[in-house]
């Protein structure tokens, strides 16, 4: 009975040794996706962001004549996200609103995040109708990325720019209802 009691927990811990190694680091990629990862210009550092961004806020009011109307293909100028920067991609929203970069730390603990582009004014835990001014605290109800709903974050800067929904692709990473892209992040398709 002694031996075959040696011989099934010698077994366990065998099997439990190649289970654990199956999830040994050395299975992770070198580099980060951009859905994993984001440069620290746009403040997205080490953070989730979903392949699909899912609808905008209620209350958002469409851009009446934007310089971009919905299904203009374009090419980006911004850098929120690795790959981003001279991505084609297709406007499929338009919106007139106040759009802010934030500095806050994610809920639950983390690194802190500077100059998050973008949240808009309908992202923001009773913000009043009125531009916020840079400095200015306030409660974060987006949820682009994993700690963002609930934090509180301050005004780094805004715009009333007409800010766009889009969707592209970078580094085989398909992007679909990507918020936001302010217009001077934006340029013709070539």
């Amino acid at each position: 009975m002694n031996t075959r009691m040696t011989t099934l927990i010698a077994a366990g811990i065998l099997g439990s040794s190649l289970a654990l190694a199956g999830c040994s680091a050395a299975d992770e990629p070198a580099e980060p996706s951009a859905s994993q990862s984001e440069d620290a210009h746009g403040g997205h550092d080490g953070m989730d962001h979903p392949a699909d961004g899912g609808p905008v806020p209620e209350g958002m009011t469409e851009a009446v004549d934007p310089e971009y109307p919905v299904g203009t293909e374009v090419t980006l100028t911004a850098d929120h996200m690795e790959g981003m920067d001279g991505a084609t991609a297709t406007i499929v929203g338009a919106y007139d609103t106040y759009t802010y970069a934030i500095d806050y730390t994610p809920v639950g603990g983390g690194e802190p995040v500077t100059d998050h582009k973008w949240v808009v004014q309908e992202e923001l835990q009773n913000p009043g109708d009125e531009r916020l001014a840079d400095g200015t605290e306030v409660t974060v109800t987006a949820d682009h990325m994993d700690g963002m709903d609930g934090a509180t974050a301050t005004i780094a800067s805004s715009t009333d720019e007409t800010v766009y929904v889009v969707d592209y692709e970078a580094d085989g990473m398909e992007m679909t209802n990507h918020k936001w892209v302010v217009e001077n992040e934006i340029q013709p398709a070539s």
